[in-house]
């Protein structure tokens, strides 16, 4: 379902850029590049977050089989490294990343369809009438809020909102910045729908990474609209 996810979402961003009038070549050069570091750092991320499981199995960290990704880990690192990659290929920082927020938004509602087949990223055990019987990664099966269709929703409803308002964007990049807005302040709230593991921590690292990238998103817009 990642395979899936980054072919259609590579396709909507080629197909965004011929709608935004940027080089869809180039645009499609530097989003192949960049999904590369991208997964990279949301394996590393989960790796993290789970060292206690890793840090006796090293040789687990690559375990392509197992699965375990967190998509904030991989966010930071492209949009870093997408600085001096965008400046090679003549691509306007702002308007890639609004095209390639379509691409994000589709990956993820595969990825989340994947999640719900896997059993990773369950919702917690609970009575209420939204439950469905899942599993967890470990295979051990409740009645579960199904927090991966929930978030393959959002990802669908922000889909919508981005194709409804990307042409009326008082800036380039403001797309990018409305959907990083969106989906980390839904990331935040969904997560206390999730089965916790026994960290000890009130907040999860998604949802400190989900108020950092919340905040940054709505200082930047804030800003740039002024101007």
């Amino acid at each position: 379902m990642l395979y899936f996810g980054l072919v259609f979402g590579v396709v909507a961003g080629n197909l965004a850029a011929h709608r935004a009038s940027i080089d869809p070549v180039r645009t499609y050069i530097a989003t192949i590049i960049l999904i590369v570091p991208a997964l990279a750092g949301a394996r590393l991320l989960y790796v993290a977050a789970h060292w206690q499981m890793y840090r006796r199995d090293p040789r687990r960290i690559w375990n392509r089989r197992e699965g375990g990704y967190i998509m904030y880990g991989g966010f930071p690192i492209a949009l870093l490294l997408s600085v001096p990659l965008l400046a090679a290929l003549h691509l306007p920082f702002g308007a890639f990343w609004d095209v390639a927020s379509f691409t994000i938004l589709i990956g993820m509602m595969f990825a989340r369809i994947g999640c719900l087949l896997n059993g990773c990223c369950a919702g917690r055990p609970s009575s209420a009438w939204c439950t469905l019987s899942l599993p967890n990664a470990a295979g051990l099966w409740r009645k579960r809020i199904p927090t991966q269709i929930f978030e393959a929703a959002i990802a669908a409803l922000l889909l919508l909102f981005a194709m409804a308002v990307w042409h009326s964007m008082p800036f380039s990049g403001a797309l990018f910045l409305f959907v990083t807005l969106g989906y980390s302040g839904a990331r935040f709230a969904m997560e206390f729908a999730r089965e916790q593991e026994p960290t000890g921590s009130v907040f999860g690292i998604a949802q400190v990474i989900s108020v950092v990238a919340f905040l940054s998103s709505l200082s930047t817009l804030t800003v740039f609209w002024r101007h």
